[in-house]
């Protein structure tokens, strides 16, 4: 819980904590109604998500006969709780090898989130292997290769510019050949309006699929916290090419609009797996939905 408080302290004091404010005086008035919506949607809660939960706790406050402004700030955290999906486990269990793909565009903290993943799952005695998809970039290949090393998983990796389906083909033949559990795919980051881009994508979607059943059990989209609704544009973008399974959501301590999660559940209906709240290794932590909303209107 202390980690959710510290790394949401930033939207906590920018907007959520405006709204508390708001809702400690003497009373509610439709003055009161129009400033929170329009707080919601700068911490970018989003135009539908905002209407939609300004609906409910009005519809409650009328049903309900609320008179005391805290009883309005419990609906919000209830009504914002009600928006967020239950934390599912990753599908990685139950089978020989499981595979993840992980996609996002160029900035998102994706290969650094690859490698906090990973680190995860090796302090859980998985056996785990990386793919370097990524072969448009020598600095992409050599960067995972060093976050590899610095947290104990092997890189399978081709040369700059190689066909990256070959490369995670060989990765999938090597992670069945040596026993592990857990093959973790990297992508070249890429704009979601880049057709090309997303036609490679599908392709090396198609490659996993044929090498292993089933396979990329978890599609997994890394999305950085600090571009707001943006982010949710990239989210849509990616579910219509490679059929998204869930989210990493990076940077959140360094923003003041973390207010994007609840849009991504909201509106995808995006299972969020982990958060960002910090720079180290272990700052990449499970999604709790109750802690993340308790978070935003704790006292400083």
């Amino acid at each position: 819980m202390s980690d959710y408080r510290k790394g949401m302290s930033k939207t906590r004091g920018s907007f959520f904590g405006r709204i508390k404010q708001m809702l400690g005086g003497s009373q509610v008035t439709e003055e009161t109604w129009d400033e929170i919506e329009t707080l919601l949607i700068q911490a970018d809660v989003g135009i539908e998500t905002t209407l939609k939960l300004m609906e409910r706790v009005r519809e409650r406050y009328r049903r309900e006969g609320m008179t005391r402004p805290e009883q309005v700030q419990a609906a919000f955290r209830q009504e914002l709780r009600g928006l967020l999906l239950p934390p599912r486990p990753l599908n990685i269990a139950g089978r020989d090898l499981s595979v993840v793909l992980i996609v996002g565009v160029n900035g998102s903290g994706k290969t650094t989130s690859i490698a906090k993943l990973a680190l995860r799952l090796i302090r859980n005695n998985r056996k785990v292997m990386l793919a370097a998809g990524d072969t448009f970039r020598a600095a992409a290949i050599e960067q995972l290769q060093l976050w590899g090393e610095r947290v104990g998983a092997p890189v399978i990796a081709g040369k700059p510019n190689a066909d990256p389906g070959a490369v995670v083909y060989d990765a999938v033949n090597a992670a069945k050949a040596r026993g592990y559990e857990v093959l973790i795919v990297d992508t070249a980051g890429r704009l979601q309006t880049k057709y090309n881009l997303m036609e490679e994508l599908k392709k090396i979607r198609g490659v996993i699929s044929k090498a292993v059943p089933e396979a990329p059990h978890e599609t997994l989209i890394v999305l950085d916290g600090t571009t707001g609704q943006n982010a949710l544009s990239q989210a849509k973008g990616f579910t219509e090419a490679v059929q998204l399974t869930g989210a990493i959501v990076t940077k959140l301590d360094g923003t003041a609009k973390g207010g994007m999660i609840f849009a991504i559940q909201a509106e995808l209906g995006l299972p969020i797996h982990y958060i960002g709240l910090g720079e180290r290794m272990d700052d990449l932590i499970l999604f709790n939905p109750d802690a993340f909303v308790d978070s935003l209107f704790e006292d400083d």
